[in-house]
């Protein structure tokens, strides 16, 4: 399977780590967290199995007993059940990090997230772990976010440039002319990480992989 929709960040909610308070509408607890990570799974493809799906329906009775509901307060009192969904959790967790685009990695942290690797020797180097690394170094480069832009379709149509929250450039009538205008950003890039002096940055360029269009 290939993500044709993804973003930079978290992937669920925030949870508390075993032996923090819970923070009720804040933050999910364990229990929560782990429900999270196996639905997030579902939504990405992963098939269950009807021991798995029966397993998640009685986690979501205890879950969630009422609705609405406040997160970060709900835990599941049978230790047998709640160390069940955490196997779950875990498979399902291995299941996404192998769903990662070239570039990046899912993690596991208070939350499930998808991070650019930065090793910069890869063979796949994303954009967005370059734009990082300079950011990093103290420089923050005009053309960083539309060269680290993908491309998607408006209901009305249009193709834009952006991220997974705001349109950065456009509109435009075709996705090619959107794509056009991350690789003319990309190619601003370059010249502006030789400008700042950061030559091992701008030679990664030759790896970035190539502007993603999301399909409608």
């Amino acid at each position: 399977m290939v993500l044709e929709r993804w973003h930079v960040g978290p992937w669920t909610g925030r949870g508390t780590v075993e032996g923090e308070p819970f923070e009720a509408g804040v933050k999910r607890t364990p229990d929560e967290l782990n429900f999270d990570v196996v639905g997030l799974s579902r939504i990405l493809g992963r098939r269950q199995t009807t021991a798995e799906e029966m397993l998640m329906r009685r986690c979501q009775g205890l879950l969630r007993p009422t609705d609405p509901r406040v997160s970060g307060v709900e835990t599941i009192a049978d230790a047998e059940v709640a160390g069940q969904l955490a196997e779950l959790a875990e498979v399902a967790f291995g299941w996404i990090a192998g769903q990662a685009p070239e570039g990046y990695e899912f993690v596991r942290t208070d939350a499930v997230e998808l991070r650019p690797v930065m090793g910069l020797a890869a063979e796949v180097v994303a954009v967005d772990a370059v734009v990082q690394a300079a950011v990093e170094r103290g420089d923050a480069l005009p053309a960083d976010r539309l060269a680290a832009s993908q491309v998607r379709r408006s209901k009305a149509g249009d193709w834009y440039a952006g991220d997974a929250v705001c349109n950065w450039s456009g509109p435009y009538p075709t996705a090619e002319q959107a794509a056009d205008a991350v690789r003319a950003a990309r190619v601003e890039l370059v010249n502006q990480l030789a400008e700042a002096g950061h030559d091992d940055l701008a030679a990664t360029a030759t790896r970035w992989p190539e502007v993603v269009t999301q399909q409608p």
